[in-house]
């Protein structure tokens, strides 16, 4: 997973995050949990899940409820962070449309087009926005993390399969006497 390299560079070290004050005063003794930092299959799809489940959210503030169940249900904080945002202006028509729908459809009521929303009409928009988003994000967060699940498990057993080739060759080289050497000087 070279990707993954290439981001750990990028992160802040978890000493620099721990030594800010604001946040130790906000996350406490939390934060130095090794577990949040790590980049291992468990933590990186809970990380990543949890992020697209608070991305769908439709409030203010997603970030800061990432980071709490990032933190306190032991995800990788980083990733869990970055992914919810997404969620941002331009994406949110986008993002949200499909969710509206479906939560409409379930409560039953007729869907707005977005150039009528005004404050009188939220009241059960509203309702069927947050319904839908909660499907919406659940469903991602659950897909999410089963396909990371699987492709790093594939990506494993690929780099199984490389590393018993390898020393297949190896061990053919040698007990046919051609080590390097001898191939060097032939």
């Amino acid at each position: 997973m070279n990707w993954l390299k290439k981001l750990k560079e990028r992160i802040p070290s978890p000493d620099l995050i721990t030594e800010q004050p604001h946040l130790q005063n906000i996350f406490g003794e939390a934060l130095c949990n090794r577990e949040i930092w790590s980049f291992n299959r468990v933590s990186v799809s809970r990380g990543l899940a949890f992020g697209v489940f608070c991305a769908f959210l439709p409030m203010p503030g997603e970030t800061l409820i990432a980071a709490f169940m990032a933190i306190f249900l032991r995800a990788n904080l980083p990733l869990s962070i970055a992914v919810v945002w997404i969620s941002n202006p331009v994406t949110w028509v986008p993002m949200y449309t499909a969710p509206y729908l479906l939560g409409s459809w379930i409560i039953d009521i007729e869907p707005i087009a977005l150039g009528e929303i005004n404050i009188m009409a939220l009241g059960w928009h509203y309702v069927a926005l947050w319904l839908g988003c909660l499907i919406a994000g659940i469903f991602s967060a659950l897909l999410l993390r089963w396909l990371i699940d699987l492709l790093w498990r594939l990506q494993i057993r690929q780099n199984w399969q490389r590393r018993r080739r390898q020393r297949m060759i190896r061990k053919l080289r040698h007990t046919s006497g051609l080590t390097e050497e001898s191939r060097i000087k032939r």
